[in-house]
């Protein structure tokens, strides 16, 4: 193998202070206080200016969510004994997120994007666990224990899809008493444990068996309360369902609860979105996720059953965004960024107001110190080793994934189930810094940024300042010696000015991504 293959463990000597060399994750002795807790004030102070639609036509366009940087676009093929490298030589005292995709769907939803496949099958959950357990055992070998000679850590476990409760109710238990023998985990009290759930199916139990085992969060798909969006969409369930979802929830004692909807669907107007937000505020969730639906019918066969002129305007969009966020925040949620808005109590608005709040493949997370950990057909991995971060991702097809694990189970033991990677380089995870900063704290701290990476910010950025010039004369940003700030007018925006710091974007992938509203 090559050398430029290779794994290795020696982390690069601290450079001096100069703008013309190249940044290093090394820390200096030094560090200056979290320069990202508290920059917008109080819990009670988190409303935004009035909506400005002319600006966000203005800069609408197309662009990555950042759950990564680089973003997924960037895989490669991983050369044979990467991820066994990457594994091996991981830093035993880091603690892990667990991530299960489980692909399986009842239903088609014509809106999904997911990598999912639609089956009436019980027996397939039963099947794929087998697999999830093998992958397991597999990559756990790999895994060096902590010098205590404990096993690896666990602060933050998530069960995605598809459907995650397509498992029955015994495949949910088998699943988490067989992590306990390979794993550590943190008490439910001080640990994240989620689920992401389909109210429709949902069996009478499980609630009740998910609190049990340790689950302290959930995940409701609901997307939207009017039935003509829910049957263009075929995704049906009534609002006093929901209701009943997070009664029991809340009874069983969840710590978290986050609800999904969806502005842009079929047969939405803003005045049936508004009708929605209203219901589902007296709900009373902790958490709640607006997406924005794109439409891409050539990539996504399942949009081929929404027809275009169902849809709402592009105008008609802004405004349900902006009604949307107006009406959240007005009703005292804490908007987080993006599509994201809590509770200022729930630990996400906690850590946002603490600069302790971070971004991975699963959105916004309190969890940025845990290497994820990926599980499942399409999975991703996230792991971090010296200076490098390693980003994997197991195959996208469910047969190819089976036929992997099985080759690793009966043929080859140094086989394993990814095929995609990308090896960040420092330079990657300055950008990254930035980025993620700028999303999640509207903010990027030049000294701070100076003494974690060696580098002088304004110099090495001079080009990406002065692209932020019209976006500084527009109000949304504001930048001085200290750093660059996302004004509140901006914070729609966030992801744009995080754009500019995207050094693939323009080269690589203009067009590839939905646009940012």
């Amino acid at each position: 193998m090559s050398d430029s293959n290779s794994i290795s463990n020696n982390a690069p000597e601290q450079p001096y202070n100069h703008a013309n060399e190249q940044p290093t994750t090394a820390r200096p002795l030094v560090e200056v206080n979290n320069p990202y807790a508290s920059l917008r004030g109080t819990s009670g102070n988190k409303k935004l200016p009035a909506f400005d639609e002319a600006l966000v036509n203005k800069y609408n366009r197309s662009g990555p969510r950042y759950t990564s940087y680089p973003t997924a676009l960037e895989f490669t093929p991983i050369p044979d004994g990467i991820e066994a490298q990457i594994l091996e030589k991981r830093e035993a005292r880091a603690p892990l997120s667990l991530y299960f995709h489980i692909p399986f769907c009842r239903h088609l939803c014509y809106y999904c994007a997911c990598n999912k496949i639609i089956s009436k099958k019980n027996s397939d959950s039963g099947d794929y666990l087998q697999y999830l357990i093998s992958e397991i055992k597999h990559k756990r070998r790999l895994l060096a224990n902590p010098n205590n000679g404990d096993k690896p850590l666990v602060k933050q476990l998530h069960l995605g899809g598809g459907t995650p409760t397509f498992l029955g109710d015994e495949e949910l238990v088998q699943l988490w008493q067989f992590l306990q023998t390979q794993f550590e985990f943190l008490p439910e009290s001080e640990g994240d444990y989620s689920i992401e759930i389909d109210p429709r199916e949902l069996g009478e139990q499980t609630l009740q068996t998910l609190r049990g085992l340790g689950f302290n969060r959930i995940s409701l798909g609901v997307q939207d309360l009017d039935e003509a969006v829910q049957i263009a969409v075929n995704r049906v369930h009534s609002a006093e369902m929901i209701a009943n979802i997070l009664a029991e929830a809340r009874a069983l004692g969840f710590h978290s609860i986050n609800i999904d909807l969806i502005y842009g669907l079929p047969h939405q107007t803003p005045a049936t979105l508004d009708k929605t937000v209203q219901r589902i505020i007296e709900m009373s969730p902790d958490r709640l996720s607006v997406f924005n639906y794109a439409h891409l019918p050539e990539r996504f066969k399942a949009q081929r059953q929404i027809k275009d002129e169902d849809l709402p305007s592009a105008s008609a969009k802004i405004d349900m965004l902006g009604n949307t966020i107006d009406t959240l925040t007005a009703a005292g949620y804490q908007f987080i960024g993006i599509d994201h808005f809590a509770k200022p109590d729930d630990e996400l608005a906690v850590a946002q107001r603490e600069g302790k709040l971070h971004r991975n493949f699963q959105g916004y997370t309190i969890m940025g110190d845990c290497d994820l950990l990926g599980f499942g057909v399409s999975a991703i991995s996230q792991i971090t080793n010296a200076n490098s971060r390693y980003i994997l991702q197991n195959h996208t097809d469910l047969q190819v994934y089976q036929d992997t694990i099985d080759r690793a189970v009966n043929d080859n033991p140094n086989v394993l189930p990814a095929v995609k990677y990308i090896k960040t380089s420092v330079k990657d995870r300055l950008r990254e810094y930035v980025i993620m900063n700028l999303l999640c704290h509207d903010y990027i701290d030049f000294r701070d940024v100076n003494q974690k990476f060696g580098i002088d910010a304004i110099t090495y950025f001079i080009a990406e300042i002065q692209q932020l010039g019209e976006m500084q004369a527009d109000k949304l940003v504001d930048m001085d010696a200290a750093g660059i700030r996302i004004r509140p007018k901006g914070r729609l925006l966030a992801r744009n000015v995080a754009m500019v710091f995207d050094e693939y974007l323009e080269k690589k992938h203009k067009n590839r991504f939905s646009k940012v509203i």
